[in-house]
């Protein structure tokens, strides 16, 4: 049987979405995505995505600001079962595990995360922007704690230095000449100098 959401005291019922909206939503999303990975995110415009998605271009601004919120919306689910993971998945991702485990198992997920999601990477996290994301927070807390449970010097300040080598622009470089497994190797050994017991 299947439940219905009741509201806390004080607090309107939820908005159930239009199925119009829903259908135009995945539509922008679907079409977003497409091209986003096909090409430079700088290069993709509103305008690209309101035609792609079949929609107005009031509909999109309705819904989206910008490419940046869109590729935001589409990146969020990835992200948040990656944090689900480290929060209380199996070690060495999750709790259990050593530091400099699981530090390594962390930039192997991270890895994979850019090779799945990097055209949404470089579009969310370019430039500035990068540092006032909530993932990147979210990162930089959890590198912070392994760091500090390894008893590293300043584990504040080199958490932002072990978070550096994943900046999208840079992974995607390195994919120029390597392959992720490569690139996934050169980090656990990092992983494992940074949180050495």
């Amino acid at each position: 049987m299947a439940t219905r959401e009741i509201p806390l005291a004080g607090e309107p019922p939820p908005r159930r979405e239009r199925a119009d909206a829903a259908r135009n939503r995945a539509q922008v999303l679907a079409a977003a995505e497409a091209l986003l990975r096909g090409r430079d995110p700088a290069d993709v415009t509103m305008e690209d995505v309101a035609r792609a998605a079949g929609v107005g271009r009031a509909t999109l601004y309705r819904r989206f600001p910008d490419v940046r919120s869109i590729a935001v919306a589409l990146l969020d689910d990835h992200e948040r079962d990656l944090q689900q993971r480290l929060l209380d998945g199996p070690p060495p991702l999750g709790p259990g595990a050593p530091p400099a485990q699981r530090l390594a198992a962390f930039y192997r997920a991270m890895v994979d995360l850019l090779e799945r999601c990097g055209h949404l990477l470089r579009a969310t996290e370019s430039g500035a922007a990068r540092f006032t994301t909530g993932a990147y927070g979210f990162w930089t807390a959890h590198v912070r704690a392994l760091l500090a449970e390894a008893g590293a010097p300043q584990p504040g300040e080199l958490s932002e230095i072990a978070l550096a080598p994943l900046a999208p622009e840079l992974y995607r470089h390195q994919r120029e000449r390597l392959p992720p497994a490569a690139i996934a190797d050169r980090l656990v050994w990092l992983a494992h100098r940074l949180a050495a017991p």
